[in-house]
Order: structure tokens, then C-alpha cells, then sequence
């Protein structure tokens, strides 16, 4: 019997915990399979039971060597991830457009920093995938480096295929339907991290990480247990278990999406332009061509035709689909742009600035004693908290940098386009937190 059947027949009264006691009267929407590990619903630390039986389903779908359900999204997967493949102080190649989650594991690590840039696109402002060469390049220049980081796919749906000769561990957020009908290859690394519930049908924090280095097995078990919460909700397993029978009986709804999707490619338009990706299940519109920026394409979807796109960005949109979404939606979202790119006007595209890259070894640190400054007066200052576009969790200024003009210009430009700038301390968009002097 799966996880998911046993929840179906859950009749013993709970003398246990979660306090509502699967009680009707609170209206909790879940609360009627929310248990924890009482007998025969094993445990997800030391699984032997129904819960293995998820992760060896998740297995084989991965074709790894052990896979691991996670309930605190890919970023518990990345914090065990790097801790299993680095030891404290090591060297570290972390590809720049990683996510936040990265930097707080090498943070933690105490790790040096070798920061590798990936391509990037000028015209719409993101980076795109890693070339080989580039990887060859920081490998010889940094024999010291003990383990690689990269991100891929993207946010905006670019894979890098590289080869690595030290261990490698891939941030696959946004890929876990990879590998699953016509879709491109799930990548390969010593660990991938992968987000369920970001494009396949799981609940939200949902993940898995997949090791394919048996080496590391023992170790990235031992940290999982250290990051991950201990309380696991079951609501939350239960989805991967129904998505675990969804992707291994249902290949069919797997193919009708790629359909979809191949269809969608076929829209024409004029001012707005329909961007590359690597992985088709990302739709990308960039309004480089256009006076819009990405924040106000976003806008007249949201307000005008009640799409909700996934992020917005300073010349492009990213919307994201799954084996959920309907004919009627991708109906709904072609007309929209259609209808909006038909009362546009077309100008020449404007070349965007690249955000900054420190060189060297760096570490993050966070300084003992802080002080808000003013955006416009905090080049040349230590920067003590992290400030991010959000979506997608890219740092653009990390704790311990040197706040150049040239990151304040970028942080300006795309606040002044209605980009979400977050920083830690929510000060912006009038201040950041930097070293007190």
C-alpha cells in the first residue's frame, strides 16, 4: 500500500500530534491526512516503509544512485548538498546567477568563493548557460577548487551541459520534469537538487535530491538530517506520492502538454518577441523592442486579462507552465499578448548593463555592526545584507562586497522599472545596510 492509500484509511483516534486532531470543526483544508510518524507511516529520517517506498519510486524516475524526498524545498537540498561536497574553508566555484540559498551554504561553510560567469544576454539583462570553455578556463586557473556550483536549467529556461572533474552539484530547481517524455536530458552532476512542486504536480516545498556519486550518499544524508526539519508534514509527502504515480502511469498528459506547448511556439508577434529557451516549458516575452518594460507587461496581464505571470523582470517576463495548465490557459494567455502586441510600437532595442562580478576568492560575512545608508550615498561601502531581485533570488549585492557604482546604477535601474528589488532588511528602496564605519 503507497503513502498515499494508507492516508485514505486513517481510523485510530490521535492521542498525538498536530493539535487540531484531524477535527472537521477548524476548517484546516489538509488537516484530514496531516499526521506524523505513528506506526506503519515510517519516517522520513530513517525511512523503511511507505516513505521509502516514495524515494525509491523517485529513484528510478531519476535514475540516481539515492534519491531523497525533500519538505524544505531544493535550498535544504543545496544547504546539505555543498556541505557534503565541500569541508569547512574550502575552495568553491559558484557560477553567478545561483541562488541565494548557495551563497548561505558557502556562508556557512566558511568557503572561499570563486565566482564563474556564465553568457549573458545584453539586450534583456539575465544570464543564459555556461559554455564548456568558460568552465575549462576557472578549472585551470583554480586547481585548488574542491566542488563546482552551477544553476541549470535557469529562471528563464537555459541548461548547461558541461563536464566537471570535481564534484559538481547542479541547482535543477526549475528541472524536475526533465527527462520525462520529449523534454530535454535531466542534468548531470555528482548531486542534483530539484524542486517538485515547481514544475510538476506536488505542493508547494516540495523537492528531491538526487545523488548520483555514492561517495557522497553517506554524507549528504548526514546533513540532510541536520538542515531538514524534523517534523515532516505528510500533506506534503503525499503529494510526491501521487506525483510519483502521475509521472510513472500518466505519460500520456506528459505528451499532450509538450503538444501544448509546441503549439503555443507557433504565435506570431510583432512588437513582443518570444524568446529561446532551452527548455520549452518556460515561455519567455521580451519587450526589448517595445517601451514596455517587463513590470508593465506584467501589470496589463495582471489587471486586464487576470494572468498572473511568474516574474517580471526589467525587458522580459518569464511565465512559467506544467502539466496543469489547460488548452483554455494557454488559449487565454496567446490572445492576451496578441491583443497587447497588436497596439504596441516597435523602437530599437536597448543594450542593458551586466551586474557586477567581484574577482578573486571571496567570502561571505556579515559585519558585526551595521548602519542604514542612503542608496545614492553607499558606493565604497561593505555591504551587510543581501539585495535581490525576487523573483528569483539572484543576489545582485552579497553581504561582505564592496558596493560599486556599478551595482548601484544596475540596483537603480531596475527599481526605477518596477522590478521587485528585495533586500534583507526591507529598507529599499530608500537605504541598504553596509558596514558601519
Amino acid at each position: 500500500m503507497t503513502l498515499h492509500e494508507k492516508l485514505q484509511h486513517l481510523d485510530k483516534y490521535p492521542f498525538h500530534m498536530p493539535g487540531h486532531k484531524r477535527n472537521s470543526r477548524f476548517g484546516i483544508i489538509g488537516s484530514e491526512i496531516d499526521v506524523t510518524e505513528i506506526d506503519g507511516f515510517d519516517n522520513l529520517h530513517s525511512p523503511s516503509g511507505v516513505i521509502k517506498d516514495v524515494e525509491d519510486r523517485l529513484q528510478r524516475i531519476y535514475k540516481s544512485e539515492r534519491s531523497f524526498m525533500l519538505v524544505n524545498g531544493t535550498t535544504v537540498g543545496i544547504l546539505a548538498g555543498i556541505f557534503a561536497l565541500c569541508n569547512e574553508g574550502d575552495t568553491v566555484i559558484v557560477a553567478r546567477n545561483c541562488h541565494k540559498s548557495v551563497y548561505n551554504a558557502c556562508m556557512l561553510r566558511k568557503l572561499h568563493i570563486i565566482y564563474m560567469e556564465p553568457e549573458f544576454d545584453y539586450v534583456n539583462g539575465c544570464y543564459t548557460s555556461l559554455m564548456p570553455d568558460r568552465v575549462r578556463a576557472v578549472l585551470r586557473e583554480h586547481p585548488e577548487a574542491t566542488a563546482m556550483v552551477i544553476t541549470s536549467p535557469t529562471y528563464e529556461g537555459r541548461i548547461s551541459n558541461i563536464e566537471c572533474p570535481i564534484p559538481l552539484l547542479v541547482d535543477a530547481a526549475h528541472g524536475a520534469h526533465l527527462g520525462i517524455g520529449y523534454f530535454p536530458a535531466y542534468p548531470k552532476g555528482s548531486i542534483v537538487v530539484s524542486s517538485l512542486h515547481k514544475t510538476l504536480p506536488a505542493l508547494t516545498q516540495t523537492a528531491v535530491m538526487n545523488v548520483y556519486d555514492n561517495r557522497y550518499t553517506e554524507a549528504a544524508k548526514r546533513f540532510l538530517d541536520v538542515f531538514e526539519t524534523t517534523s515532516p508534514s505528510y500533506v506534503l509527502m503525499n503529494s510526491v506520492s501521487v506525483c510519483c504515480d502521475i509521472i510513472e502511469n500518466r505519460r500520456d498528459i506528459f505528451r499532450d502538454y509538450y503538444k501544448r506547448l509546441t503549439d503555443f511556439r507557433q504565435i506570431n508577434l510583432y512588437a513582443l518577441h518570444l524568446k529561446y529557451s532551452d527548455d520549452i516549458s518556460k515561455i519567455v516575452i521580451s519587450t526589448e523592442n517595445t517601451a514596455l518594460t517587463g513590470a508593465e507587461l506584467a501589470e496589463i496581464l495582471r489587471s486586464e486579462y487576470n494572468i498572473e505571470c511568474e516574474m517580471a523582470s526589467l525587458n522580459y517576463i518569464v511565465l512559467m507552465t506544467s502539466v496543469g495548465d489547460t488548452d483554455e490557459g494557454f488559449a487565454a494567455l496567446g490572445a492576451a499578448l496578441a491583443e497587447i502586441d497588436d497596439g504596441l510600437m516597435t523602437r530599437r532595442e536597448q543594450i542593458q548593463k551586466k551586474p557586477p562580478v567581484p574577482q578573486g576568492a571571496q567570502q561571505i560575512v556579515y559585519p558585526k555592526q551595521t548602519e542604514k545608508t542612503p542608496l545614492e550615498k553607499c558606493v565604497g561601502k561593505t555591504a551587510a545584507e543581501y539585495v535581490y531581485a525576487y523573483p528569483p533570488d539572484i543576489p545582485i549585492i552579497v553581504p561582505g562586497e564592496t558596493v560599486t557604482k556599478e551595482a548601484r546604477d544596475y540596483l537603480t535601474s531596475l527599481l526605477g522599472s518596477g522590478v521587485n528589488i528585495v533586500s534583507d532588511s526591507g529598507l529599499l528602496p530608500d537605504c541598504i545596510l553596509t558596514k558601519a564605519d
